[in-house]
């Protein structure tokens, strides 16, 4: 009997239909980019120290340059990184003395400027920085550093608890019901965000956005995964992903225009209000009906398929009710992720594949972020070297599978964190190279082990399947900071031993997966069974 890509085949794999609805999904892959890495902007962390009353004048009767004021007022200038820039304590001195030297002030005043006391910041910070974050609005440094953490987290915190949740929606009312739901309550979230006055309303909306979101970017791919034949079907898959690469461009460009936080974040939700049109120009999926033995209005989606790609569909494949026979409606299960061997072998590989990409992914971008650095430019690059990770992709997985390659790029990367480590850092251009080589790597361990989760769970809890092993993806964006930022103090290279372990690890698992190239979506968990 016929499958639903038999009969796609004959009406368009990828014709006018299908690109209408993989552009229009991409609009909103590139949409997600402020949700996940709007923190990098909106709570970035200028260079600051305690404001100390009189040392303003005091520089302007001297003639110091920035710098030198620094120098000479603010305790251990320099002997943190730039980027890390917390100085919490300040001279217990009288800068409005009238007898201070210029040229040696805390001399002048204590004899001896290695016995001036030290005290904490009593009168606030004072901040390097044309624009605003939350750190500057809430003086989120020192003893509060914790809560620009926290904001970060419950992002993270929403992506794990929707994950699920929305999941289980997206496969149990539709594709296009949890899309549209969850856009509508990312606009109303993301727009109270820039009108909360305090900095808990903007943890609570955070979290709820985080809550919505990423259920609506992974409910957008498995969707345009489902309307394509597959042949094309992990082309799309990458080029989904590479939408979100260009999103990143763009939102480093309109950040570096607008860099106030709260504008910023206006300015990057109100266009997402378009996304609620997507009522009319956006079709449920076909294979989700099937599943749910919703025939009639599976075939009339064909129908205007083949209309659309002007062509006509062979009376033979005008019915397709044997689809309702052989699966019935059946409903999502957590317990069906585990409860068959090669099901339960998939899930926890799958799992922990998601795990380590989010590690080295967002690990290496935090190593490298370490050295102090122009933040729209490391954005940039950071966002650059996504773009030939999917070339190298899509060149490749037609001739070799999925399995090899992507097992490769996880390994080169785990390779990669150790050259890096093991590298002089007199020879930091090196280094970089090397980190560069490491990103790329997981950058396309990360691209496929999304596309490849779709082709391993049958249609009727496909969505469920990706969105509980994407959820351990969030797991490591709570971890990784830690990782990053304490082992750094025991040894600057210690991190990238750790990723190094990480994706050795899951390059070895994934040979364990069976090869999906060139096979059909399975629709019941009988195929997947059967998929040696």
């Amino acid at each position: 009997m016929p499958t639903l890509d038999d009969i796609l085949e004959n009406v368009g794999e990828f014709d006018r239909f299908q690109k209408q609805t993989f552009f229009v999904l991409c609009l909103l892959s590139a949409a997600f980019t402020p949700v996940y890495v709007g923190v990098i902007f909106f709570g970035f962390i200028p260079e600051h120290r305690c404001f100390s009353p009189g040392v303003a004048e005091l520089s302007q009767r001297c003639g110091w340059s920035l710098e030198e004021q620094l120098n000479h007022t603010v305790p251990e200038w320099g002997s943190r990184g730039a980027s890390f820039g917390s100085r919490c304590r300040r001279y217990e001195v009288d800068w409005n003395a009238t007898d201070i030297s210029c040229t040696n002030p805390l001399g002048s005043l204590m004899g001896n400027w290695s016995t001036v006391p030290l005290g904490p910041c009593r009168d606030g910070w004072v901040y390097d920085s044309p624009g605003t974050s939350l750190v500057t609005e809430f003086n989120l440094v020192c003893e509060d550093s914790w809560k620009l953490d926290l904001f970060q987290s419950s992002v993270n915190a929403g992506f794990f608890i929707g994950s699920i949740n929305v999941g289980y929606i997206a496969d149990r009312f539709g594709r296009k019901f949890c899309l549209l739901n969850t856009i509508l309550a990312n606009v109303v979230c993301g727009i109270l965000l820039v009108f909360v006055p305090t900095y808990l309303w903007i943890v609570i909306f955070r979290f709820l956005q985080g809550l919505v979101s990423k259920g609506c970017w992974t409910a957008g791919y498995i969707l345009v995964t489902e309307v394509v034949g597959p042949k094309y079907r992990r082309t799309v898959g990458i080029l989904y992903q590479t939408a979100f690469s260009v999103g990143l461009l763009v939102f480093d460009a309109i950040a570096y225009a607008i860099p106030h936080w709260r504008w910023l974040q206006l300015t990057v939700t109100l266009p997402s209000c378009f996304f609620l049109l997507y009522y009319w120009c956006l079709p449920e999926s076909p294979r989700w009906l099937i599943s749910q033995g919703k025939n009639d209005k599976a075939m009339k989606i064909v129908s205007d398929m083949a209309k659309k790609n002007q062509k006509k569909m062979p009376s033979h494949f005008e019915d397709i009710k044997f689809e309702e026979e052989d699966g019935g409606k059946q409903s999502p299960s957590l317990i069906d992720l585990v409860r068959t061997p090669q099901m339960r072998k998939n899930t926890f590989i799958l799992m922990y594949n998601w795990f380590t990409s989010s590690i080295l992914y967002q690990g290496l971008i935090m190593h490298m972020g370490v050295a102090a650095g122009n933040m729209y430019l490391d954005f940039l690059y950071s966002a650059l070297v996504e773009f030939p990770a999917a070339f190298i992709i899509i060149v490749t997985i037609d001739h070799v599978g999925r399995r090899y390659p992507w097992a490769a790029a996880n390994m080169v990367a785990g390779a990669a964190c150790l050259v890096t480590a093991l590298i002089p850092e007199d020879i930091h251009w090196l280094k970089v190279i090397a980190a560069c080589i490491g990103r790329m790597g997981i950058t396309m361990a990360f691209e496929m082990v999304c596309f490849v989760n779709t082709e391993l769970y049958p249609t009727y809890i496909r969505n469920l399947g990706v969105m509980v092993c994407s959820s351990l993806c969030d797991v490591g964006g709570v971890i990784v900071p830690f990782i990053v930022y304490r082992l750094v103090e025991v040894w600057h290279d210690l991190p990238l031993i750790v990723f190094t372990v990480l994706g050795l690890i899951a390059g070895g698992l994934v040979l364990l997966l069976p090869e999906t190239k060139g096979r059909v979506l399975p629709e019941t968990v009988e195929d997947v069974e059967n998929f040696h």
